[in-house]
């Protein structure tokens, strides 16, 4: 699965931007709220103008402070998942049941410098495991490898107890780095400058696709 990341596309034309990633899996909406993260970038009226501007399913990635608060909302709009970080709340758990109860998927993201051994034994409250490749906060990184081996981690555990849980990452991923961590056991790749950087935004996503497609066999 591919999900362009709207944090490359041109926010003043969001619907068209939406609309030249067509045929994508997700459309990846990073919510930024200057504390968690030191970035701002876009809230729920953003994201509801996109929900009423594409039918490609959205993909909410909430870097913020308190989730338990302000994620139900997105699964409320219309979000297809809903993502927080396991650093900013003490009850990941709960947050996920009210993602869920709101009608939405309920996704847990981790930093690169976040264990993940504390939160495998809760992944069935999940329906998304977000493996930060970047610090979070800014687009246009360079990926860090070594998140690689908590995906493995992952991959296994998932394959082991029968989990239906996607594998999601995030940060840094292009023509250069999907193959490894397709490898790993990735199943959703967030891209942004690669997909919205490309003449053909479009194509990039098929080519993107057919590249992990290839490296998990």
């Amino acid at each position: 699965m591919i999900a362009p990341s709207i944090l490359s596309a041109d926010f003043a034309n969001l619907a068209a931007e939406a609309d030249a990633v067509r045929g994508s899996d997700w459309l990846h909406v990073d919510v930024m709220d200057a504390h968690f993260v030191p970035n701002l970038t876009l809230g729920l009226p953003v994201v509801q103008s996109l929900l009423g501007a594409t039918d490609i399913p959205i993909d909410c990635h909430l870097m913020i402070e308190d989730p338990a608060r302000w994620a139900p909302p997105y699964a409320e709009a219309g979000a297809h998942n809903v993502t927080f970080h396991a650093e900013a709340t003490d009850d990941p758990t709960a947050v996920a049941r009210d993602i869920r109860a709101a009608g939405a998927k309920a996704g847990l993201s981790i930093k690169p410098g976040t264990a993940l051994d504390p939160y495998l034994d809760i992944l069935s409250s999940f329906d998304t495991l977000l493996v930060m490749s970047v610090e979070p906060g800014f687009g246009g990184q360079s990926f860090i490898p070594d998140v690689l081996d908590k995906v493995r981690t992952l991959r296994r555990r998932i394959d082991t107890d029968g989990l239906r849980i996607l594998v999601e990452i995030d940060g840094g991923i292009n023509a250069d780095t999907i193959e490894q961590a397709a490898e790993a056991g990735v199943d959703c790749f967030v891209a942004g400058s690669a997909v919205y950087g490309a003449d053909d935004p479009a194509g990039a996503v098929s080519a993107l696709r057919a590249q992990a497609a290839r490296a998990r066999g």
